[in-house]
C-alpha cells in the first residue's frame, strides 16, 4: 500500500495538477476575502457587519464556501483524466488489485485537498488581516477563533475534493462529469434553497453542511429578505462537519465500488 501511495504521489507531481491547484487556490482564497474586506462590509448594500464584529469576519472568510466548487471540479478532471488518457488501465495492470490502487488514489487525492485548503485559507486569512490593516481596524475575533475558521474551509475543501472523485468515478466522461458538478453546484442545491418545504433537506446537502461548517448563513437570509420564503435553517458546526465527512465516506466507497464492477472502455 505503501509503495502504491508513492506512486500515486509521483504520478500525480508528474502533471501540472498541483501547481494550477496550488494557482487557483491561493487566487480563490484572496480574491473574495480581498475584494469585501478592501471594500468594506459595512460599505455593501445592504450594509453587512465589519471587520471589527465576529459576524462580519465570519461573512468575510465564509463566502470562500461559494467556491468550493473548484476543488470539486479538481478532483473530477483529475480522475476522468485518468479514463480519457487509459493511464488508469495500465495502472490497473502494474498493480492487479484495484482496490488498492483506488484507495491509494482517495488517500493522495485527500492529501492534494488539505493542500488546497491550507493555501485557499491562508491566502484568505493573509487577504483578511491586510484589509483590515488598509482600514485601520482590528479584527473582531481572535486569532484562534479565525484560525478555527480557516480550518474548517481547509477540511472543507478536502471533502469537496473527494467528491469531484466520486463524480468522475462514476461518470468516468469528463465533460459529463464536469456538467454534473457544475449543475448541482450552480443551479440544483441554488434551487433547494429557494423552494418552499424542499428547502428543509438543504441543511443536509453539501451546500448546507458547509454553511454550517464555516458558520456562513449569509446566502439564506439574502435569499429569504428577497423572496417570502423562511431562510433554511442551518446545524451547528459540529453537525455540519459530520454531515461532510459522511459525503466523503460515501464518495470514497463509491470511488472504490463502482470501477471494481466495471470494465475500463
Amino acid at each position: 500500500m505503501t509503495r502504491l501511495i508513492r506512486g500515486e504521489f509521483r504520478r500525480i507531481f508528474a502533471t501540472r495538477l498541483p501547481v494550477w491547484s496550488a494557482a487557483l487556490a491561493v487566487a480563490t482564497g484572496a480574491l473574495f476575502t480581498g475584494l469585501i474586506g478592501l471594500v468594506g462590509p459595512e460599505n455593501a448594500t445592504p450594509p453587512l457587519p465589519g471587520l471589527d464584529t465576529p459576524e462580519g469576519i465570519a461573512i468575510v472568510l465564509g463566502i470562500n464556501g461559494l467556491l468550493l466548487f473548484i476543488p470539486a471540479l479538481i478532483g473530477t478532471i483529475a480522475i476522468t483524466g485518468e479514463y480519457r488518457h487509459r493511464t488508469v488501465g495500465t495502472t490497473f495492470l502494474v498493480a492487479p488489485r484495484r482496490g488498492s490502487v483506488l484507495a491509494a488514489k482517495l488517500l493522495v487525492f485527500a492529501v492534494v485537498g488539505l493542500g488546497y485548503g491550507a493555501l485557499m485559507a491562508g491566502s484568505a486569512g493573509l487577504a483578511l488581516v491586510g484589509a483590515a490593516a488598509a482600514h485601520g481596524v482590528s479584527l473582531g475575533a481572535t486569532s484562534g477563533e479565525i484560525g478555527l475558521l480557516l480550518l474548517r474551509l481547509a477540511i472543507a475543501a478536502a471533502v469537496y475534493v473527494l467528491l469531484g472523485v466520486a463524480i468522475g468515478a462514476l461518470a468516468r466522461q469528463q465533460l459529463v462529469a464536469v456538467g454534473i458538478v457544475l449543475g448541482y453546484f450552480y443551479f440544483l442545491e441554488p434551487m433547494l434553497m429557494i423552494l418552499p418545504g424542499i428547502n428543509l433537506a438543504y441543511p443536509y446537502l453539501p451546500g448546507g453542511a458547509t454553511a454550517a461548517l464555516l458558520d456562513f448563513t449569509f446566502l439564506g437570509d439574502a435569499i429569504s429578505s428577497e423572496l417570502p420564503i423562511l431562510a433554511p435553517q442551518t446545524l451547528s458546526a459540529l453537525a455540519g462537519a459530520g454531515i461532510l465527512v459522511t459525503y466523503a465516506a460515501v464518495a470514497a466507497a463509491a470511488a472504490i465500488a463502482v470501477p471494481l464492477r466495471r470494465d475500463l472502455r
